[in-house]
């Protein structure tokens, strides 16, 4: 080999060290992106957690179902506010399966029942 002609190796070497060199800053800043990114998201609050909107989604099922217990519980005691919490929670307690022939009482759709009555 000539000694002015640099090999395939070294020629591939150098082509490979100028486009890392070219594409290094775009790399980096991609890394940093997919990292941070979702981190930043997160914090600010556009990420909600899957336990979260399950929280939220078991909250709204329980509120609805307790208005529908304090409207069948004042059907049946008119003024359901006069009654000390034990027997408004025994009203709730009552009221608080579903209409549609629920049998199993959920203690919370309970608590909000009798929570309500209270108003």
């Amino acid at each position: 080999m000539p000694a002015g002609n640099p090999s395939a190796l070294s020629r591939f070497s150098a082509d490979l060290s100028r486009r890392w060199t070219q594409a290094k800053p775009v790399v980096l800043a991609l890394a940093a992106g997919l990292v941070a990114g979702p981190i930043i998201s997160g914090m600010v609050g556009f990420q909600m957690r899957t336990s979260t909107a399950q929280t939220l989604v078991r909250d709204g099922v329980v509120g609805q179902q307790a208005i529908f217990c304090a409207d069948r519980a004042r059907i049946d005691t008119p003024d359901p506010s006069r009654l000390d919490w034990t027997a408004r929670d025994a009203l709730a307690r009552r009221f608080a399966t579903m209409p549609g022939g629920g049998t199993e009482i959920d203690p919370d759709v309970a608590r909000a029942c009798a929570t309500r009555l209270t108003r």
